[in-house]
């Protein structure tokens, strides 16, 4: 049998603030939200929710992130990416991190405070119950999507969605949303591999979509909460044509099977 090939994590730091408690990691990966992230940490704190908190950084440069202040908020664990990539080679760094410390399943949130962080209870209910991959959709039932722009809205259900669900070989609706869970026993798979470097935009996100249904794996989707703020820019870090583009491409890629292990 053929070892498998070394993780390929990008350098970073890690602050740990206390000790794990909980049998399931909640990875919040940001990059300089400011007031975004401090009121969303604020609401996780006060939900009492049973997992444990980590922020997987970018590298924020607004002070956002001050360790006092995590600290005081039930932060696990701060880590800072200093290597290169983005989004998806954050996620590298704090999923491989959350498995070596243990946590039997993973939930996922974006730091941009437009979800519902009550809903993290629901995530780790589902995994608990055995499912592998669970979606977080603001059109399933139970979910609510507020102020989404148009153009998200067309551009999740009419050309997202139903791609990434022909290859999952499962029906999704609100494939584009962070918000969602991987169990353990699905992140290392052999045949899944999510830590390669070919994962640093939004590849990663897509690509586990598809090869959980892919492998056989038990998925599904919950209803949640994702709000858009009125009368403010829509937070987001695609913007521009090439932006969108690129995001295309990686959709593609990861549909296709580009990014399945060789």
């Amino acid at each position: 049998m053929t070892a498998d090939p070394p993780r390929q994590i990008p350098a970073h730091r890690v602050d740990l603030l206390s000790e794990r408690r909980h049998d399931h990691a909640l990875v919040i990966p940001v990059i300089n939200e400011g007031g975004r992230i401090r009121a969303q940490l604020a609401r996780v704190a006060a939900a009492s929710l049973p997992v444990d908190v980590i922020v997987a950084d970018g590298g924020s440069t607004d002070g956002s992130l001050d360790l006092p202040y995590l600290q005081e908020q039930g932060v696990r664990a701060l880590l800072t990416k200093t290597g290169p990539g983005k989004l998806s080679a954050q996620l590298r760094m704090a999923y491989a991190w959350c498995l070596d410390e243990g946590y039997e399943g993973i939930i996922t949130i974006d730091g941009n405070g437009k979800d519902n962080v009550e809903a993290v209870a629901q995530f780790v209910t589902k995994l608990r119950e055995g499912y592998d991959y669970v979606q977080g959709s603001r059109y399933a039932r139970g979910g609510k999507a507020e102020n989404t722009p148009l153009e998200r809205t067309i551009g999740n259900r009419l050309i997202h969605a139903p791609i990434l669900s022909l290859a999952g070989r499962r029906w999704f609706t609100d494939t584009t949303n962070g918000f969602r869970a991987y169990s353990r026993r699905y992140l290392v798979d052999p045949r899944v591999q999510p830590f390669r470097e070919v994962f640093s935009a939004y590849e990663l996100l897509f690509y586990l979509t598809a090869r959980a249904g892919q492998l056989g794996y038990r998925v599904c989707e919950i209803g949640v909460r994702r709000s858009y703020p009125v009368g403010e820019a829509v937070p987001t870090k695609i913007t521009g044509a090439g932006a969108k583009w690129g995001v295309i491409k990686q959709l593609l890629s990861a549909a296709s099977g580009r990014l399945n292990p060789r």
